[in-house]
């Protein structure tokens, strides 16, 4: 038995369309905490994060204007994860957009320092979410991330991880990536992150690719945390997501993905992202996420 911690974030400020702060509702909706209790999981449920609505801001409030209240939920949300972690829970993060991601895994990293052990990161995404500021074309916070949780940004994103980054290159991996800016190209040669783009899926296979990134990085890590947006998934299977890019991962591979890590035995806890009930149909995508959860804490075909 795992002791659960859902974490609701229901932030839209980091995107352009609106839409993905429901996502926590909609998951909800779709009977996770059910879900995992039949797996017989003890279930926290914390209820979800204070984040000001966005209609509160002046009408033409855009990108890198969102970004001190983002920063400011990020930390809340980075306190939440690291007291749950300390306690050898299992903290379930649900978003929302993916800007959420500054807070949860810096406050993993934390965690695992605080007791002389580090963090690996695997980021499961059709984008590098690696800009900063700098590098950004949209100046959307849900973009940047990877960069600031490995100590490159506004500070006010770094300063979240500590007293160092929340995580180096070499324990990171990101896996589905097919639509990256120039900027983030740059960055992940310059940084040196380890990327599984779907080319890599497709001509190796995702079991093959999976393997090797998990081995990468559990082996020189104490713990995984998985960040899990569900546009890595073909919008076929997964149509309520912010930013839907065509070619993603089957269900069965978005499944795969989540039973090989359950299976490492190194999970701490992870993030259900950007699902956009506005532009789902019948709660589809909001209950492949719980799915997805599900089979990251346990749930198996036999």
């Amino acid at each position: 038995m795992t002791f659960i911690d859902l974490i609701g974030v229901p932030v839209d400020l980091g995107a352009s369309r609106r839409g993905v702060d429901m996502g926590p509702f909609a998951i909800r909706a779709a009977r996770i905490r059910e879900e995992l209790m039949a797996l017989g999981h003890d279930v926290t449920d914390q209820g979800n994060l204070i984040v000001p609505d966005r209609g509160t801001f002046p009408p033409d409030s855009i990108g890198m204007d969102f970004l001190p209240v983002i920063a400011e939920v990020c930390a809340e949300l980075a306190n939440r994860v690291e007291t749950s972690v300390a306690a050898r829970r299992f903290p379930v993060v649900l978003g929302g957009d993916h800007s959420l991601g500054h807070g949860s895994v810096a406050g993993a990293a934390r965690a695992l320092r605080a007791r002389g052990e580090s963090l690996g990161l695997l980021w499961i995404d059709a984008h590098g979410d690696i800009n900063t500021p700098d590098t950004s074309p949209s100046g959307n916070v849900h973009g940047m991330p990877v960069a600031h949780l490995l100590g490159f940004g506004d500070p006010r994103l770094t300063g979240l991880n500590g007293s160092t980054p929340a995580v180096k290159p070499g324990h990171v991996a990101l896996i589905g990536i097919r639509d990256l800016d120039a900027g983030e190209r740059a960055h992940l040669r310059e940084y040196g992150v380890r990327t599984y783009t779907m080319t890599d899926v497709d001509r190796r296979g995702l079991a093959t690719v999976l393997d090797e990134a998990i081995q990468s990085v559990g082996r020189a890590t104490n713990g995984l945390w998985v960040s899990y947006d569900l546009d890595a998934l073909d919008p076929m299977h997964a149509p309520g997501v912010g930013t839907p890019v065509s070619g993603g991962f089957s269900w069965r591979e978005g499944h795969l993905v989540m039973e090989m890590l359950a299976e490492s035995g190194k999970l701490v806890g992870l993030d259900a992202v950007e699902v956009n009930p506005i532009l789902d149909q019948s709660n589809r995508t909001a209950e492949l996420a719980v799915g997805l959860v599900s089979s990251a804490l346990g749930k198996r075909i036999l």
